[in-house]
C-alpha cells in the first residue's frame, strides 16, 4: 500500500499507523485491521488497527494508571502541549486538510474550517488551564469551605464521521484540559481525520503516554466503553437512534454522559426577508457538506407572502450548484459518506414524493454523489418532515402566520439549531422564546458554531450537555466539597 496521493507530506504517513492503534505509541491491535475507502472513487485510502473490547478494556486500564500524574502536572506545561499541538495543525495544514477532504468527501473550505475550528478549540483547552476551578462558598468563622472541580479521572469519547475532527476534538481537548485521560474511539469510515490526526498532534506536541487512547472499533468498542469500570464518563456524537444505545449502556453503569444527537432543525423565513439573501442562508443550510451536517435546517418553513420567491432563487441554486470529486475540480458538493446513506436518503425523497410532496430539482444520484434537491408541499406525516434527512435536500413547508411557524418548527422532539430570518427583531425574539431549541440563530442560518460558545441540545437531540467555553468546566469536570478547618472540633460523643 502506497501512501495517500496528494497528501503532500509525512506527518500523516501510513507508515506511522498502518495496522495500529494508538496508547502514546503506535501499537498493534487485538481485533485486527480495519480498510477504509475515499468515498469520492471507491477506492482504498488505508488499513488501521481495529480495536476490540479487550484493546478498550487495556486501555482504560492504562489511561487510569495514567491520568493522576497527568493532572497534577504542571498547568504551564499542560497549556504548552495544547498550543503545540494548535501550532502542528498551522504547521501541516496542506496535508491534514487533504486527508479530510479525501476521507470525508469535503470540499476544501469544508476542510480548512475544521482545521481553523480544531485549532480554536486547543487554544481554549489552553486557556481553561488559567481558569478558576471553583468557588469559595460561605462558612462559620474558622472554616474554609470550597466548591473545586475535580475531573472524572478517564473520558471516553465516540465520534461520529460527518465532522470527524471537529466533533472528536472538541471533547479530547477540554477533557484532557481539566485533567482527564481519553479513550477516544473515531468512526470507521474516518478513522485519520477523527483519530490518527489528533493522537499524531498531541504525541508530537509531547502529551505523556497513556493519558490519550486512539481506538477505531466496532460497536464491540463502543460496549466496552460505556462498561469500562475506569471510564468514568462517555462523551457520545452521533445519530440519535446510537444514542439511545449508549445511553442505555452508560446509564446502566452509572456513567456522566453528554449525549450530542441528530435534529430536525427548522430555518423560518418571515415575509419582510430579503429574498436573495433569504434563499443564500436556506441553501446553505441545507446543502453544506452534502447535508451531513447536526445542524443543517431539515425543515426550510417560508411565509407565503416570500414563498415563491425565496422557492425559485433556491431551486436555481440548486440547478446550478456543481457536484463531484473534491479532489478533481472546483466543486460545490462532494459525495455522501456511504452507498448506504444514499439509499437511505432516496428513499426519504421517494417516499415523500410518493405522499405528495413536490419534486422542483434534483432527486438523482450518481454512485455516492447526490444532487442537491428541493423538496415542495412537505407536511406532518412526510419523513421530509419528520425525518433527520442528513443529505442536500431542502424540505420546503409554507405557513401564514407566526404562530403556524412556531407550531411547525416545535413539532419535533429534539431542534438543536433555530434560524430566523427577518430584518424585525421583536417578531424574531418572540418565535425564538416560543420554539424549544439548543440553540438559536436570528438573521443566520442553523449551521453556526464556536468553540468558545455552548452547543448542544435537549430531547431527542442529546441529553443537555453543552461542549464549548466555560460550560466544557460542566461537562468534564465533577464538583467537590471540600471544607479546611483550623482546628478539628470536640464533638458531644
Amino acid at each position: 500500500m502506497t501512501d495517500i496521493p496528494g497528501a503532500g507530506g509525512a506527518f500523516l504517513s501510513p507508515a506511522i499507523w498502518r495496522d495500529r492503534i494508538f496508547n502514546g505509541e503506535w501499537i498493534a491491535s487485538q481485533g485486527g485491521n480495519h480498510v477504509f475507502m475515499e468515498p469520492a472513487t471507491g477506492e482504498q485510502l488505508g488499513r488501521i488497527g481495529l480495536a476490540g473490547a479487550a484493546d478498550v478494556m487495556a486501555a482504560g486500564v492504562q489511561a487510569r494508571a495514567a491520568q493522576k500524574a497527568w493532572a497534577a502536572s504542571d498547568y504551564k506545561e499542560r497549556a504548552a502541549i495544547f498550543r503545540r499541538a494548535a501550532a502542528l495543525i498551522a504547521e501541516h495544514h496542506n496535508e491534514l486538510s487533504t486527508w479530510i477532504v479525501r476521507e470525508t468527501g469535503a470540499i476544501r473550505p469544508k476542510a480548512d474550517l475544521e482545521l481553523r475550528e480544531a485549532t480554536a478549540h486547543l487554544q481554549e483547552a489552553a486557556a481553561m488551564l488559567t481558569q478558576p476551578k471553583g468557588q469559595l462558598l460561605a462558612s462559620a468563622s474558622g472554616t474554609m469551605s470550597i466548591a473545586r472541580r475535580v475531573p472524572h479521572g478517564v473520558v471516553g469519547v465516540i465520534s461520529p464521521f460527518n465532522f470527524p475532527l471537529i466533533l472528536s476534538i472538541r471533547s479530547i481537548a477540554p477533557a484532557l484540559a481539566t485533567g482527564n485521560a481519553v479513550v477516544h474511539k473515531p468512526d470507521l469510515q474516518t478513522p485519520i481525520s477523527g483519530g490518527v490526526l489528533i493522537a499524531r498532534i498531541f504525541e508530537a506536541a509531547g502529551l505523556p503516554k497513556g493519558v490519550l487512547h486512539v481506538l477505531p472499533g466496532g460497536a464491540d468498542a463502543g460496549q466496552a466503553l460505556c462498561s469500562h469500570p475506569d471510564i468514568g464518563m462517555i462523551a457520545f456524537t452521533g445519530s440519535t437512534a446510537a444514542g439511545h444505545s449508549v445511553g442505555e449502556m452508560a446509564g446502566r453503569n452509572l456513567k456522566k454522559m453528554s449525549l450530542e444527537l441528530g435534529g430536525k432543525n427548522s430555518l423560518i423565513i418571515l415575509d419582510d426577508a430579503d429574498p436573495d439573501i433569504a434563499a443564500s442562508n436556506a441553501a446553505w443550510a441545507t446543502f453544506l457538506h452534502q447535508g451531513q451536517i447536526c445542524m443543517c435546517a431539515g425543515r426550510v418553513l417560508l411565509q407565503r407572502g416570500i414563498a415563491d420567491a425565496v422557492i425559485q432563487r433556491l431551486a436555481d441554486k440548486a440547478r446550478h450548484l456543481p457536484v463531484g470529486d473534491p479532489m478533481g475540480g472546483d466543486v460545490a458538493l462532494g459525495p455522501l459518506i456511504s452507498a448506504r446513506q444514499v439509499q437511505r436518503l432516496h428513499s426519504i425523497v421517494e417516499d415523500s414524493v410518493a405522499d405528495g410532496a413536490t419534486l422542483l430539482v434534483g432527486g438523482t444520484y450518481d454512485r455516492q454523489f447526490y444532487q442537491p434537491t428541493v423538496l415542495t408541499g412537505a407536511r406532518a406525516g412526510m419523513r421530509c418532515f419528520e425525518e433527520e434527512l442528513f443529505g442536500p435536500v431542502a424540505s420546503i413547508t409554507v405557513f401564514d402566520t407566526d404562530e403556524e411557524a412556531i407550531a411547525l418548527a416545535s413539532a419535533t422532539t429534539g431542534c438543536l439549531a433555530l434560524g430566523v430570518i427577518t430584518p424585525n427583531l421583536s417578531r424574531a425574539m418572540r418565535i425564538a422564546d416560543s420554539v424549544p431549541s439548543g440553540h438559536v440563530h436570528i438573521n443566520d442560518q442553523t449551521v453556526v458554531a464556536e468553540a468558545h460558545a455552548p452547543f448542544g441540545g435537549g430531547g431527542t437531540s442529546g441529553n443537555g450537555g453543552r461542549h464549548g467555553g466555560t460550560v466544557d468546566w460542566d461537562e468534564f469536570t465533577q464538583t467537590q466539597w471540600l471544607t479546611i478547618k483550623t482546628e478539628a472540633p470536640r464533638y458531644p460523643f
